[in-house]
């Protein structure tokens, strides 16, 4: 049996995401799942289950995304089916915060603000802090309490916040959450062993 694959799920499938997704996936000598992409997610899980399965190497990092449809939409349904796939190991999240209407929310375990701090306190779209602590508004998050993620780090929209997490500077958010989830599963670890 071979061993599982290694996933960050990602609730953003924009083109910012993407872009800023891809370029995270190199710089830490992971594989981005391009075609995840969407805004709603166009692909099924098992459709993206079989991309990552063909992936290059690990950590795959797969984009979400359901466009702010009310309930569980099409970039939900494919990151439960993904994490609960037997060939794969979700090392853990990162949720995205959005202006949805719907105010949707989910519980997370940490969030990075727009200046890079790691806070208890949820975050809006533009990276600045909330009042309610372990707690973030968004519109792909209506699923992430039912999967059992080892780790869900919440941010600001991607690529963007005010143009902290801009591609140009490198998008420092958007990798230190994925770095964070990559430090806390101990995949780093494994990598060195």
């Amino acid at each position: 049996m071979s061993e599982k694959r290694k996933v960050i799920l990602i609730t953003d499938g924009d083109e910012y995401a993407k872009r800023t997704v891809e370029l995270i996936a190199r710089e830490i000598g992971g594989r981005c799942i391009s075609l995840s992409q969407g805004n709603p997610t166009a692909l099924k899980g098992r459709e993206i289950v079989e991309l990552i399965k063909a992936a290059a190497c690990d950590p795959v990092l797969v984009m979400v995304d359901d466009s702010g449809f009310v309930g569980e939409g099409e970039g939900e349904r494919a990151m439960k089916y993904i994490s609960s796939h037997p060939d794969i190991e979700i090392l853990g999240i990162v949720a995205v915060a959005s202006k949805t209407k719907q105010r949707e929310w989910t519980k997370v375990d940490v969030c990075i603000d727009r200046d890079g701090n790691l806070t208890p306190y949820g975050v809006d779209k533009n990276g600045l802090p909330e009042m309610e602590i372990g707690k973030l508004t968004g519109d792909t998050v209506y699923s992430i309490d039912s999967i059992k993620a080892p780790i869900v780090v919440g941010i600001g929209d991607i690529g963007k916040m005010a143009l902290h997490d801009h591609l140009k500077r490198g998008s420092p958010i958007t990798k230190m959450a994925v770095e964070v989830i990559l430090e806390r599963s101990g995949f780093y670890d494994k990598e060195t062993k």
